[in-house]
């Protein structure tokens, strides 16, 4: 009998262990906990910005022209080349001007009909007149006479005008310099057949000068007639003093940016074609107070720009979106979500969760060595070993 009671409280046992055993495997396990992570954090403050806008601009000739022939006609000579400094009244090219001579000599001759023909209506109108004082003729037929040396004078005053034209023609054969400067282009070739106003050379004129450079059209509108600028030639050390004189009206087609000219003295001669560096005065806000940031804590949000708030309360963390403006060297500039004293996430952001519990990490600063010589700390391996009596042998 107890045999029996044995037994059946063995097997009561073993039932409710492997029961226990049971529930246990098939119960969720308990979720791990969030580590804590150590971040860096900075607190934002107002700063002093520190980069400034610089543009790469070229010299160039405040007046610059294309020049070419009035008339038509095959191209002789063009006895200057590209880069040559030419005087005012300087032959610059030569037409053929054998077709023109011959117009020239054309109204030459019809100029001399003309006077011919003038000569003899005013013959004939004295004469008329001796006879009409006579009273030999009506004065119907002296005014007759009289309206045909008119017309033979008019005659005779268009000719002349075109026998004028005609030797301009002649004249405009040869093109001659307007004034000193520097053949910046040469856009014809000896032998080739040019029409009236096809450009041929094209000079820079001596005297002031302008820097060109292009600005973005988010820029632009900062750039104001009258503003300073300042200079800076590559091949001269210095900077130079400069006034906005133009601003395109319109943006380039093709770069889409607009072209901005810079006036320098009449003393900054400057070789044309110079690279320059320009730095518009109305677009450099440096020392303006603004809330910078690192790029190591900006992360993307969506289609927003966010950082990870310390609560130093609850030492977790929030995402925040903030306003970027531009770029201030290896920071960027926070228009918004942010006020001075808030403590931001500067390396880790891509790890953090909202509401992660954090440590802030604290960099371990090296000691400094003095000038005086360190002593080493006590040490056995550098000790002499102090002589031990052996046991004695049993």
């Amino acid at each position: 009998m107890n045999s029996l009671v044995l037994c059946l409280r063995s097997n009561r046992l073993a039932a409710t262990i492997a029961a226990a055993l049971w529930l246990t495997a098939c119960s969720k396990p308990a979720p791990p906990e969030e580590p804590i992570r150590a971040v860096k954090v900075v607190t934002v403050g107002l700063q002093a910005t520190q980069s400034t806008l610089e543009y790469a601009g070229e010299v160039k000739a405040r007046v610059e022209s294309r020049l070419g022939f009035r008339v038509g006609g095959k191209l002789l000579a063009r006895p200057v080349e590209a880069g040559q400094h030419v005087k005012a009244g300087q032959l610059l090219a030569q037409l053929d001007p054998q077709d023109l001579k011959l117009a020239a000599d054309a109204s030459r001759a019809q100029t001399a009909a003309a006077r011919t023909n003038r000569d003899l209506a005013a013959a004939d109108f004295k004469r008329y007149q001796a006879l009409k004082e006579q009273n030999f003729i009506s004065g119907a037929e002296l005014e007759r006479r009289d309206a045909v040396l008119q017309a033979a004078q008019a005659q005779l005053d268009q000719a002349q005008a075109q026998l004028r034209a005609q030797g301009n023609q002649a004249d405009y054969a040869a093109l001659r310099a307007d004034v000193s400067g520097v053949v910046t282009a040469v856009l014809a070739e000896p032998g080739q057949v040019l029409a009236a106003g096809a450009p041929v050379l094209q000079i820079a004129q001596d005297g002031a000068r302008d820097v060109v450079f292009a600005v973005p059209e988010d820029k632009v509108a900062g750039v104001k007639l009258g503003s300073d600028a300042q200079v800076r030639v590559w091949s001269v050390p210095g900077t130079l003093k400069g006034e906005v004189r133009e601003v395109a009206a319109s943006a380039d087609p093709i770069t889409r940016t607009f072209a901005v000219k810079v006036a320098l003295l009449a003393k900054d001669d400057l070789p044309l074609g110079s690279t320059v560096s320009v730095l518009p005065g109305a677009l450099q806000h440096t020392g303006v107070p603004v809330i910078k940031l690192p790029t190591s804590a900006l992360r993307q949000q969506g289609q927003a720009t966010a950082v990870w708030v310390v609560d130093t309360a609850s030492m977790t963390v929030n995402s925040q979106v903030v306003q970027i403006a531009t770029a201030d060297g290896n920071d960027v500039v926070v228009v918004g979500g942010l006020q001075p004293g808030m403590q931001v996430v500067v390396a880790g952001v891509h790890v953090l969760a909202p509401g992660q519990k954090i440590t802030i990490y604290v960099e371990n600063k090296p000691v400094a060595l003095t000038s005086k010589a360190q002593t080493a700390p006590g040490n056995v391996a550098f000790k002499t070993p102090a002589l031990v009596p052996s046991a004695p042998a049993k």
